[in-house]
């Protein structure tokens, strides 16, 4: 069994002492692949590539993605063999970065930080999370690990997902619908795929529902929100912050109101980001290799139909 591997001399090396009965062939994504080379598996890489237009003539069978949403993917690419994604490999990170953020919504921070004397000492109008209201959107992956460490902060957790299975974290309640969702949530995290059903999920309908001062944290996609409906409810004080990972486009155009709206925390799409963030998408590629070479069922099936 070949693999082309488009993710670099790295990841050849690590898949190569994991599986070394599996011939692995590592070509430049930008690069044209060599004349007449097939594989049956594709390691796939975030960027654009001449190889993505020649997976039938490679010989492709399976094709796994670095990342975990298929909404920048073209349809017609993915439609023709098994694509996997690395779905659930980011979860411990970004959820951190949402307790993170949460943390400092409740802490008042940065601003608690001195430069100069402040007007009073050991007063300050701070939150704390313990009895909080947590709504999740999407129990994936990375919901179930916002649950958990919100959990573990006495937050009362409550989640809406696509079906009604019970939360893998104790304690978490579902939504019957979004409307209920918005109802309860002091901080509500975005953590589901773009699909035609989510997309502008927060629209301005929606932004007149939630709880006043709510706090939205969004790790997922930028299309979740309608970012136009969002300026307004941040303006009128329906949306008390806007902690924003993600956005349309990205990256945002110089001058772009997100950049400095006062009730808007806004980051470069990093959520992921950790010195194990390579290590892990490399794992799960790995794993499925050794399900694919056994003819085993592999994991994180891409379901086209449904858009993850």
């Amino acid at each position: 069994m070949r693999v082309l591997n488009l993710m670099g001399k790295g990841v050849e090396a690590a898949v190569q002492d994991a599986v070394p009965d599996v011939e692995i062939v590592t070509v430049a994504a930008r690069d044209v692949p060599p004349d007449g080379l097939r594989a049956d598996v594709l390691f796939a890489a975030w960027i654009e590539s001449p190889v993505y237009d020649r997976l039938d003539d490679l010989g492709v069978r399976w094709m796994h993605l670095p990342g975990t949403g298929i909404d920048g993917w073209p349809r017609l690419l993915l439609e023709s063999r098994v694509v996997t994604c690395s779905r659930g490999v980011s979860g411990i990170p970004i959820a951190e970065f949402v307790l993170g953020a949460m943390l400092a919504f409740e802490k008042r921070m940065p601003e608690v930080w001195l430069d100069e004397p402040p007007e009073h000492w050991n007063v300050a109008p701070l939150g704390e999370l313990a009895g909080r209201s947590l709504g999740i959107v999407g129990l994936g992956g990375i919901g179930t690990e916002v649950a958990r460490r919100a959990r573990a902060f006495d937050m009362r957790v409550t989640a809406l997902r696509r079906t009604r299975q019970p939360s893998d974290v104790e304690g978490v309640d579902l939504a019957f619908g979004l409307t209920d969702l918005l109802a309860v949530s002091d901080h509500l995290v975005l953590a589901a795929p773009v699909t035609q059903r989510t997309r502008h999920l927060l629209d301005a309908a929606a932004l007149t529902r939630v709880k006043r001062g709510v706090h939205i944290v969004n790790v997922a996609r930028g299309d979740l929100i309608d970012q136009h409906a969002l300026r307004g409810a941040l303006d009128d004080g329906r949306v008390a912050m806007a902690t924003l990972d993600c956005v349309t486009p990205e990256p945002l155009p110089d001058g772009y109101w997100l950049y400095t709206h006062p009730s808007v925390r806004l980051s470069a799409h990093i959520s992921w980001g950790s010195p194990r963030a390579f290590d892990r998408i490399v794992d799960a590629f790995v794993a499925n290799l050794r399900r694919f070479a056994a003819d085993e069922p592999l994991e994180g099936v891409i379901d086209l139909d449904e858009g993850y």
